[in-house]
Formats: structure tokens, C-alpha cells, sequence
């Protein structure tokens, strides 16, 4: 018997076909959609996968672009008692195969855009599919047998919308698989309480409402989007769908539709900078209101620019993770509605911290749901982040629950100081052991990314058998400056100009890079804009190896 009083992400379907039944609830292209429209075409695809027979507890996996769609599918799936699975389109096609044999669903949703995996995927590769469905409007079925177009499915539902959505095993809603700093991705099982509570905390921390207009900057594939896209559901704003991200397409769709918020990490946020630049073009940006950053801290640079180009946005940060359901903390960098005085008095806080001098990063409080704790050796030092909360996964799809006591380990190290702060100060897979010493590579990177010549940094640890780890920094030199082994000329850099610099900000002598690298390429990325670490750290290991062979 279903319970009606437990959370299901539909439940926002009430109030878009009411309160918003004749607004404007999505924007894709030529195409809008009012509320009632909108639910409409949930009810009426969630009453055609029954027809198909999608029955509760079944997966189903989507890899598309952005778009109203996408949407709707996710809510026609659940609707059902299904759970959607999200396959990111820009895997290649083993990882894709790899993330289906986990997940294990019976139908594959896919749109026509091409040159991604699902292009060239084949039915037959995974034995647990059995439908194959096209989700443009108006598709014609390459294979009568297997694939279907999506309008097909659509069945009328008559005058009235009756909302009879019921819930997965364990009221599962989503497996979203991780962007994977390390190793193959793994399926965060997240529940519909899970996206509900994630969403409250949006809304009462981010303030989206009925007046947003939301731009979808991040992809329906991963955590960060889903979560923000259900908040602006559940408060009812309007959703202006962007395929896939781009600078250039996303400040035309700023300024043509009068966007009030959006989503970024830094990697977004520098290229919106680098397209409007700093001074001319601010006042076409004038109505974003709200900005939510993760994925990384914003550069100090990087967030006066922001400021700039976005002159009434509130910015804000937060750190998170999927196992969470996106957002664990909090922090507010700038709030123009506020007194500023109130927002300087609490940021002295964070500027007089000591926990700076030891390379800590403030990430925020706390959301009012969320519950942590540092698992620390010695009392007020660092140690393993962990946390709990009706925000937290159910665990890994097909794994047994990665549970410590009732917490789940987050593979951060921090602390949390007199204010309810919270500070990272790395991962602990990232850790560097040298010479019996453990270091952050965050805590030195942040020196070193002051020093005016250095674009980016990246510190890893590669194996050396006096030392157990050797630490290497690898640079990336700003524009107007060169790399020179000799420490001779302005605007020029070496190894042992960038060492002294270290010792000049006190940096502890263990810490400084035995060596630098000037980094050709860019760095690798996930999906997410995060660092690939690891993969910096192999590139570096071989290089090494070639270079002693060559000896």
C-alpha cells in the first residue's frame, strides 16, 4: 500500500499543474511549456511505460543532452516506481556498457544527437535491456523491433490529471554514478526523501521561488544538476534547457531570457568571464541573482571577476558530493541583498582563522539537515570527514552499504572550528607520505598559486625510494611569462625561484616541490570540472620511468 505521506520528487507535479498551470514552466528552443502542459506530459509518458511494462523497482537509464524531455522522463520513470539510472553521453562506449551491467536496466533512453556513445550502442551488449526508446518528438524508429519513438509511448489521459505516482524498494529514486576521481564509476543510490530534503535546503539556503528563471548550466546526467533542477521544481520557477554547456550560448540565453540563476564550478565560471570580460558587458548579466558554485573553490581572482560581470548575483559555494545528494555545506561569498557589514563581521571569522596558515580551505556550515564529524587522531586537528542524514545515499547500487558506525566516510580530511565551520584540507586518497611527513597537496598549492607568474598548479607525490614519495609541483605559467632552468630576467620562472618563493610564505621545508614540471597540455578533468589527480600523477610516473631508462 503505497504511503502518502512519505516524500516522492512528484509531488511537485501538484503545484505546477495549480499554482502554475498557466506560467511558463520550461523553455527549450521554440519550445515552452506551462505548468499544466508540462505534468501533462509527465502523466501521459508514465501511463505509456506502464503500457510497456515498466513495473516498480525496474531501472531505466537515460543518456541525452539537456532538455524539457530529459525532464519529464526523469519524473514519468519515478512516477511509476521506477528508478532512473543516468548515463553520462560523454563516456566512451565500454564505460557506458561497464555502468549498465551495474545498474542492470531494462530500457535505454537515448536522444538523436550524435557523435556521443549512445550513437553506436547496440541493444544486444547488455543482456538486461529490453526496449530501446528514442526521446526526440516526431522520431521514426530505426528498428522496428527494439527501438521506439517516445511520442509513441505517449498515452492521452483525458481531461482530469490524477497524480497516483507510487515508490520503488527502499523508495529509490535515482542511481546516479559518480564522476570518478579515481578507478571505474560507481552508482550512488538516492533516495526520494534524499532529493526532497536536498531540495528544501536549496530553496531555504539558495532562495529559489516562482520568479526564478533557472538556466541549466550542468549536465541531468550528474548529482549537482538533478539536485538543482528539483529544487527549482519544487519552487516552481522555469527552466530554460541549454543542450550542453557553453559560454557564448549560455550568456545569449542569459540575456534573451532574463535568467535569475544558475549552477557553475570554476571551470564554467572562468570561461563566462573570459567571453564577457570584466568591464564592457556587466550590465547584460544584471539579472542573475543567484549563483551556486561547487566543484571546487572560486580563485580569489576568479570570484572579484564574478562580481564584475555579475553585479546583483549572490554567490555562493558549496562542497558536496553524490553520496550526499550534492550539497553538504554552505558558504555565502556575496550577498548584495544583505547588509554587507553583517556578512564582513561573519567572514572575519574565516579571514582570522589559523586554520588558513595550515592550508585548511572554509567551505561553509552545515546545511540544517546534514549532521558531521571529523574522525580525527589528536583533539581540534584534522582528520576524516564523515557524515549522516536523511540527504545521505542508500549505497552503492549492487555494493553493501559503505558504513562506518552509521556514518558514511566522505575520503576528506578536515575540521570543524568554534563557528561551525567547516575546513578541507584534501582528500586522503591524495595525501603525499615523503620522508616520514604527510602532506596535502591542497595546503601548497594554495601558496603557490599566489605567486603572480603561475596560472595553475598541481602538486602530486611520485614514488622515490629514499624519500617513500617525491613531491613534484606541475605549473602552468600565465601569459607574458617563460620557463627558464636559470633564475635570470623578469617575468621569468624556475624551479628554484618558485622554491625560494615558497620559503618567503613560510611554507614548511618538507612541503616545497623537490622539483617543477611546466605543464604543456591542460590538466585532466572529470565530467564535473574536477581534477584528475591520479591521472597528472601516471603521466608524471611514466615520464620518470622513460627519462631513467634513457640514464
Amino acid at each position: 500500500m503505497a504511503n502518502y505521506s512519505e516524500a516522492h520528487i512528484c509531488q511537485c507535479l501538484s503545484r505546477l499543474a495549480t499554482a502554475r498551470r498557466e506560467s511558463v514552466v520550461t523553455i527549450d528552443g521554440d519550445r515552452r511549456k506551462t505548468g499544466i502542459q508540462f505534468v501533462e506530459g509527465v502523466v501521459c509518458l508514465a501511463n505509456g511505460l506502464l503500457q510497456l511494462g515498466v513495473v516498480p523497482g525496474d531501472v531505466v537509464s537515460i543518456s541525452a543532452l539537456n532538455s524539457d524531455l530529459y525532464l519529464e522522463w526523469i519524473l514519468a520513470i519515478t512516477y511509476i516506481g521506477g528508478i532512473v539510472a543516468p548515463l553520462n553521453y560523454r563516456w566512451g562506449l565500454e564505460e557506458a556498457k561497464s555502468a549498465m551491467d551495474v545498474a542492470k536496466p531494462v530500457l535505454l533512453v537515448t536522444d538523436s544527437s550524435r557523435g556521443f556513445w549512445h550513437s553506436k550502442f547496440s541493444i544486444d551488449s547488455v543482456p538486461s535491456l529490453r526496449w530501446h526508446v528514442l526521446m526526440g518528438m516526431g522520431v521514426k524508429p530505426i528498428n522496428t523491433e527494439t527501438i521506439f519513438a517516445a511520442e509513441l509511448m505517449k498515452e492521452p489521459i483525458g481531461k482530469s490529471v490524477n497524480l497516483n505516482y507510487v515508490w520503488a524498494p527502499e523508495r529509490a529514486a535515482v542511481i546516479c554514478f559518480t564522476s570518478g576521481t579515481t578507478g571505474r564509476p560507481k552508482g550512488a543510490t538516492i533516495t526520494h526523501s534524499a532529493l526532497v530534503v536536498q531540495s528544501l535546503a536549496k530553496i531555504a539556503i539558495v532562495r529559489y521561488d516562482h520568479n526564478d528563471i533557472y538556466l541549466h548550466t550542468g549536465p541531468l546526467c550528474h548529482i549537482g544538476g538533478i539536485s538543482s533542477a528539483m529544487a527549482v521544481l519544487m519552487a516552481g520557477g522555469c527552466h530554460v534547457m541549454m543542450p550542453k554547456f557553453e559560454a557564448r550560448l549560455a550568456c545569449e540565453a542569459i540575456r534573451e531570457h532574463r535568467v535569475t540563476s544558475l549552477i557553475t564550478v570554476p571551470t564554467m565560471m572562468a570561461d563566462l568571464i573570459t567571453i564577457n570580460g570584466t568591464q564592457q558587458t556587466s550590465r547584460s548579466l544584471e539579472s542573475v541573482t543567484k549563483i551556486l558554485n561547487g566543484g571546487g573553490g572560486l580563485s580569489p581572482l576568479l570570484f572579484q571577476d564574478a562580481t564584475k560581470i555579475f553585479p546583483r548575483a549572490t554567490i555562493l559555494s558549496a562542497y558536496g558530493m553524490t553520496e550526499a545528494c550534492s550539497s553538504l555545506t554552505f558558504m555565502t561569498l556575496k550577498d548584495p541583498t544583505q547588509d554587507q557589514s553583517h556578512l564582513h563581521k561573519q567572514n572575519d571569522h574565516v579571514k582570522d582563522s589559523k586554520l588558513i596558515a595550515q592550508g585548511g580551505v572554509c567551505v561553509g556550515k552545515p546545511a540544517p539537515h546534514i549532521e558531521l564529524k571529523v574522525d580525527a587522531e589528536e583533539p581540534w586537528s584534522p582528520g576524516r570527514i564523515f557524515m549522516r542524514g536523511p540527504h545521505a545515499m542508500l549505497g552503492y547500487w549492487g555494493q553493501s552499504k559503505p558504513v562506518h558506525q552509521g556514518w558514511i566516510d566522505t575520503g576528506d580530511i578536515g575540521q570543524l572550528d568554534d563557528h561551525g565551520n567547516l575546513w578541507l584540507f584534501g582528500r586522503e586518497k591524495d595525501k603525499i607520505k615523503t620522508g616520514g611527513e604527510n602532506i596535502y597537496p591542497e595546503e601548497v598549492e594554495s601558496v603557490i598559486s599566489l605567486h603572480p607568474g603561475v596560472s595553475k598548479i598541481v602538486v602530486v607525490g611520485v614514488p622515490d625510494a629514499r624519500l617513500t614519495e617525491m613531491v613534484i609541483g606541475c605549473i602552468q605559467l600565465k601569459q607574458g611569462w617563460r620557463w627558464s632552468d636559470r633564475n635570470s630576467g623578469a617575468q621569468v620562472l624556475s624551479g628554484e625561484s618558485l622554491r625560494q618563493y615558497c620559503k618567503d610564505k613560510n611554507l614548511t621545508g618538507f612541503k616545497i616541490p623537490k622539483r617543477f614540471v611546466l605543464w604543456g597540455a591542460e590538466f585532466p578533468l572529470t565530467t564535473t570540472g574536477k581534477l584528475r589527480r591520479d591521472q597528472v600523477r601516471a603521466q608524471l610516473i611514466s615520464q620518470t620511468q622513460f627519462l631513467s631508462s634513457k640514464l
